[in-house]
């Protein structure tokens, strides 16, 4: 059953106009983006303030070695609102980008060994994805 559901899938891919290297690629991404954001909720240790200003929450998340995992803000229905950076465990840099009341928006960036990729959202769907260097579409909504 299940050797035949991967066989219909392949016939699909192939006689379709998708490309299987850009679908495992989009796939993978998507692997790698589903880790970083659920890295948001696994941290132990945390600080979280209220900044009346912006009325927003102020959250950080910690590594167990002490590192920030995690920057950004929530608002008071304490959905991600605002910009969120990610840090690996080293403290560099992995991603960052804007949430609007819980939904990815716009262009995010994402850094993994070396090769940076921009990621523009459509209403918390990945709409394109491009590699920075090259400015290359990978992936592509349409």
């Amino acid at each position: 059953m299940l050797h035949e559901c991967c066989v219909n899938i392949i016939e699909f891919l192939s006689s379709s106009s998708i490309k299987i290297q850009s679908v495992v690629k989009k796939f993978i991404f998507l692997l790698t983006l589903a880790f970083v954001s659920t890295s948001i909720f696994s941290q132990k240790e945390k600080e979280l303030k209220l900044n009346k200003e912006t009325n927003l929450i102020e959250a950080t998340y910690y590594h167990d070695n002490g590192q920030i995992s995690q920057k950004g803000t929530f608002n008071l229905e304490r959905k991600l609102h605002g910009d969120w950076i990610s840090f690996n465990d080293s403290g560099e840099k992995v991603s960052e980008g804007i949430y609007d009341k819980g939904i990815r928006t716009g262009k995010w960036i994402f850094w993994n060994d070396g090769v940076i990729k921009e990621v523009e959202f459509d209403n918390n769907v990945i709409a394109s994805v491009i590699d920075r260097e090259g400015k290359s579409p990978i992936v592509t909504k349409d």
